[in-house]
């Protein structure tokens, strides 16, 4: 079987981290914010050295061909079609879905709306959209997510950012993220120019009511959460 570099949908070109042998087990790897494939670096190399093959996608927003300027064409039922034209692309049946971060809701969204394409599904920090969407009702989430307000703001949320040292660096510190990784995240989001693109997965967040899952997950699940997750929990 041959690498997979890229998939298209849609005039998009996606580019993807392909790596393991090529007979492996296939496990796809969905990156969060602000991150990009290369965040599951660390991961796949301890997959493929257990004998499975990862697709890691950058996503919409943070692959040069995939890259569409307009909030709405980042709507949650674009990113899921996403996923899932990847898993269709690779044709190597039924895959293992990780996702983190926004990953994880992407992730969530084809466990609902593709089960038969998943073996498993793992969710690493953000759990069912439902769950978390009932939990800003009834908890401090909330509080938690006043960062996605913030998101909505047109150019605020980018001057934050262009810093490459600067506010949203130290917050990134203060979730855990080491200054290697802060410091990749942020150098790889300004070398893509894909801020603004990375925002409008928020910023889309008003287009996604009607998309989101709403039914229980028939595929066998694991959800990954820290106790001390400063955005989630």
């Amino acid at each position: 079987m041959s690498r997979l570099t890229s998939f298209e949908r849609q005039g998009l070109t996606f580019e993807v981290r392909d790596s393991g042998p090529t007979e492996g087990i296939p496990v796809i790897l969905l990156h969060g914010f602000p991150q990009t494939s290369a965040s599951w670096r660390s991961v796949a190399e301890s997959l493929n050295r257990l004998g499975f093959r990862t697709w890691a996608p950058d996503q919409r927003g943070y692959s040069r061909g995939a890259a569409p300027s307009r909030r709405r064409d980042y709507r949650f039922s674009e990113l899921v079609a996403d996923a899932v034209a990847l898993i269709e692309e690779a044709h190597a049946g039924p895959v293992h879905l990780v996702g983190h971060d926004w990953g994880a809701g992407v992730a969530w969204g084809v466990a609902d709306k593709r089960p038969d394409l998943l073996r498993t599904l793992t969710a690493v920090s953000v759990p069912h959209p439902l769950a978390f969407a009932l939990s800003t009702l009834t908890s401090a989430q909330a509080f938690k997510s006043w960062y996605m307000l913030l998101f909505q703001i047109p150019w605020i949320p980018e001057l934050l950012m262009r810093k490459k040292d600067g506010f949203f660096y130290r917050r990134l510190l203060g979730t855990g993220a080491t200054p290697e990784n802060a410091a990749r995240d942020l150098n790889d989001l300004h070398r893509l120019d894909a801020i603004t693109n990375a925002l409008h997965w928020y910023r889309a967040l008003p287009f996604a009511l009607s998309s989101l899952p709403l039914r229980k997950i028939s595929v066998p699940t694991l959800q990954v959460w820290s106790d001390r997750d400063t955005a989630v929990g």
